[in-house]
């Protein structure tokens, strides 16, 4: 996965994930809604043949980076979690 920032600013980032539909993008876009900070955030599929996910972020109180750091970490321990129910499960 490539991530190109297209927009970086105070309370506002715009950025694609390249190589990704829905799957990853509608994850992250759920984690972000689960923040307090985040007041909104979308994305959108430009084109059918394009494989990449383009995104607005918007905060308060808390930088776009931030938030994307925050639902990477709740996303990384969420997996994890999950890894080691599977390992647990699956002898």
């Amino acid at each position: 996965m490539k991530m190109e920032v297209l927009k970086n600013e105070k309370n506002m980032a715009e950025f694609k994930l390249e190589g990704e539909r829905h799957t990853f993008p509608g994850l992250l876009r759920q984690k972000l809604l689960e923040d307090k900070s985040v007041e909104y955030v979308s994305y959108v599929l430009d084109h059918p043949m394009d494989g990449s996910a383009r995104f607005v972020l918007k905060t308060s109180g808390k930088s776009p980076k931030k938030a994307l750091e925050d639902a990477a970490k709740e996303i990384e321990a969420e997996l994890d979690e999950f890894g080691s129910k599977v390992k647990k499960v699956m002898k």
